[in-house]
């Protein structure tokens, strides 16, 4: 489009609507991905893999999503954590990943201690091509408990991980230890 104008008069202008924002993915898409990444064989065998700490390499996720491509060697695990205001899912690709994770809404901030109440605690087991979706404050904990086999999985997140809370667990009380930023991964 071309728009003239005389030198005496101001020249016009044109008001394009703006563009609609990009919706955030969903947490189905974010479990699509990452099951489509996990069956990716070459994707995973591109991981370097640790005989003694995780390895990951971050991906590009759909639509603005921070997605992580992660090696667990055995008998690791992340220890009790969420993910704050983020959604997010993990598919496991090879090994088997076990999920342990609460079953409650806690508070999202303001605390320190709390005392769980009984048959709050899931056990999933995740072997490869298995995983799942889960909200905000998802509290939980993620390991590989072979003896002798590494485990990789694929994460996704949204919106990209505005900070991580660690927590310690013992027996029923669970507490905030630590809260760490992006800035802190670096």
């Amino acid at each position: 489009m071309s728009v003239s104008s005389s030198p005496s008069a101001p020249a016009p202008t044109t008001s394009l609507p703006a563009a609609p924002a990009a919706e955030p993915p969903t947490q189905a898409e974010l479990l699509d991905f990452a099951e489509r990444a996990a069956a990716d064989a070459e994707l995973i065998a591109s991981l370097p893999l640790d005989p003694e700490g995780r390895t990951w390499v971050r991906l590009d996720g759909p639509r603005g999503s921070e997605a992580w491509l992660i090696g667990w060697p055995p008998r690791t695990g992340t220890g009790w954590h969420d993910h704050a205001d983020s959604v997010g899912a993990f598919v496991t690709a090879t090994g088997e990943l076990t999920e342990n994770s609460l079953a409650a809404r806690l508070p999202t901030d303001g605390w320190k201690t709390l005392e769980l109440t009984e048959g709050v605690d899931r056990e999933r087991r995740l072997p490869a091509g298995r995983g799942r979706a889960f909200g905000r404050h998802h509290v939980h904990e993620v390991l590989n408990e072979s003896s002798d086999r590494h485990a990789v999985s694929v994460h996704a997140y949204y919106p990209p991980l505005p900070r991580i809370r660690r927590y310690s667990r013992s027996g029923p009380v669970l507490r905030l230890e630590q809260v760490e930023r992006p800035e802190d991964w670096q």
